[in-house]
């Protein structure tokens, strides 16, 4: 462990719906409609703000996900959503994701604004581009842009909107000419407690990171590894100086796949039964999707060939996280195990995100090695199953890392902006 550092680490939940593994329906304690349900979505805001977490995230689902792997195949909207959760909570940060490619700039940012207003300066919008045909089709488009075409759009579009929240402020005009967008103009949407909403991006290519040490305050990062978060942590840090920013304006908390157990023994039957449950092409179906190549044709006792770990033919067409593929080949390349061997070990160390099985103990050596190291400001965890697994993260990790002095006993801040800034760890 490297120095310490002060300030206390930021935890956000991942709202996955139900969890991220798909077998989590399963579970006796949900009610069939849990998917939809409002009392269930209160009740996941009103756990998480009983441990003084700082922010939900939930995705947006602008297409129907393939059923072999895709965990949770109904999603309501997001801003929509929390809405709903903001009214029975009142100190949560409540982060949406919205994809730069598929929504208007000027409808985004009059309806994110909105919402952050009304929930006392809570709302972050989590920038992404999407892939996949699928969601291309859905809003009239042919295929899906280029990944190029798709990031220099959302480079403009996250301008454009960062100028409207602007002009909630200033109550002058936007005139914007671009390659993308021709805008006059000006929100009439008050601007919120925090001033406009918390700016999340979740890319992991160069041109993602880039897009964040520009402009975002909070980074939903994919790391492995604890060498590879400490030098992506130290690349987007850098990104954020050159663009004249203090790099403490943008934090860093990579996605972390949980399964907790009272001993390290039931967490990993916990996960085992879990995995056990879901459909067979579950593992196989996510990491096709992840590394760019159909992983069935492949011989589940042989290593993995060449060809599927070197670069991508066409990072242009590529649909997957190009941050996830390069976490995955990394972590395959380390071991150079079978595919079985590799899918199996998946159930304990992740996929694109990285995993942890164990103890909340355990979790919370992790978590403060991974802090003290410089390798994240926090960590945004993903439960294997909500319902019962963010009672364990609240009532279990929560008290050792107050104990610890790297988390807070009480909300000190109202809004997420000020949960930021509260959280300013540096080295002592």
């Amino acid at each position: 462990m490297t120095n310490k550092r002060t300030g206390h680490v930021l935890l956000g939940i991942n709202a996955l719906v139900l969890g991220y593994l798909p077998a989590a329906w399963k579970t006796p304690l949900l009610k069939k409609d849990a998917f939809v349900d409002p009392d269930y979505w209160a009740n996941l805001g009103k756990t998480a703000e009983r441990g003084t977490l700082d922010a939900i995230f939930l995705a947006d689902g602008p297409l129907l996900g393939d059923p072999a792997y895709d965990a949770n195949p109904i999603r309501l909207e997001p801003t929509v959503n929390w809405g709903h959760v903001a009214a029975a909570t009142s100190r949560v940060g409540l982060v949406a994701t919205a994809s730069s490619t598929f929504n208007d700039p000027f409808e985004l940012a009059e309806r994110f604004l909105s919402f952050d207003h009304q929930t006392g300066g809570r709302a972050a919008w989590n920038v992404v581009t999407t892939r996949g045909v699928s969601a291309a089709r859905n809003f009239g488009m042919p295929d899906i842009p280029q990944r190029d075409d798709r990031y220099e759009r959302a480079s403009e579009f996250v301008d454009v909107v960062l100028t409207l929240w602007e002009s909630a402020v200033t109550s002058q005009d936007v005139h914007h000419r671009g390659e993308f967008f021709h805008i006059d103009g000006r929100l009439r949407v008050p601007p919120s407690k925090q001033g406009r909403p918390i700016l999340f991006q979740a890319g992991g290519s160069r041109q993602g990171r880039a897009l964040a040490g520009r402009v975002a305050e909070g980074v939903f990062a994919a790391e492995l590894t604890k060498h590879q978060a400490i030098d992506h942590y130290r690349l987007v840090k850098d990104l954020a100086r050159s663009n004249g920013r203090s790099p403490d304006e943008v934090k860093i908390l990579p996605g972390l796949l949980l399964s907790l157990g009272s001993t390290e023994e039931e967490a990993r039957r916990r996960s085992d039964e879990m995995h056990d449950a879901g459909p067979p092409s579950y593992s196989i179906g996510w990491l096709s999707q992840a590394i760019g190549f159909d992983a069935s044709k492949l011989d589940l006792d042989e290593p993995f060939p060449e060809e599927v770990l070197g670069p991508l033919g066409d990072s242009q067409t590529f649909l997957g996280s190009i941050g996830f593929r390069e976490s995955i080949i990394a972590q395959i390349r380390k071991t150079n195990p079978t595919v079985r061997e590799y899918l199996k070990q998946t159930r304990y160390t992740g996929s694109g995100h990285a995993g942890f099985v164990g103890t909340p103990e355990q979790l919370a050596d992790h978590i403060e090695d991974w802090f003290h190291s410089g390798a994240i400001d926090g960590f945004n965890l993903q439960p294997d199953r909500l319902i019962d697994g963010l009672d364990v993260i609240v009532d279990e990790l929560v008290p050792i890392l107050r104990k610890r002095g790297l988390y807070r006993y009480q909300y000190e801040t109202e809004t997420l902006r000020e949960h930021f800034q509260a959280a300013s760890p540096t080295p002592s």
